[in-house]
């Protein structure tokens, strides 16, 4: 491997340390549920929108909030949760 690259891998595994590095304005996911079918989430702009039957009566979704979740600290400021949730690490305990 070229000496160059193995600096950038470095560097990149500071970055991933640093989740604070990292803001999200557009995402596309696709998320597996229990019952077997995928569900396309997408987070444009501040808006969260779930493809999933739950999401279009009621705005939010088991789906958007895991996404939530999961990139807590990496959502843009004015991206407005869609549900009160402890975080990940408190629900566990």
């Amino acid at each position: 491997m070229h000496s160059d690259m193995i600096g950038k891998i470095e560097k990149a595994r500071r970055y991933a340390m640093e989740p604070e590095r990292f803001r999200f304005d557009a995402l596309r996911v696709t998320v597996r549920g229990n019952n077997g079918g995928d569900h396309e989430v997408v987070l444009d702009g501040d808006r969260w929108q779930c493809a999933c039957e739950f999401f279009a009566g009621h705005g939010a979704c088991a789906h958007t909030i895991a996404l939530e979740l999961v990139l807590e600290g990496m959502l843009p400021a004015g991206v407005t949760p869609v549900a009160p949730v402890a975080p990940v690490a408190a629900v566990a305990s």
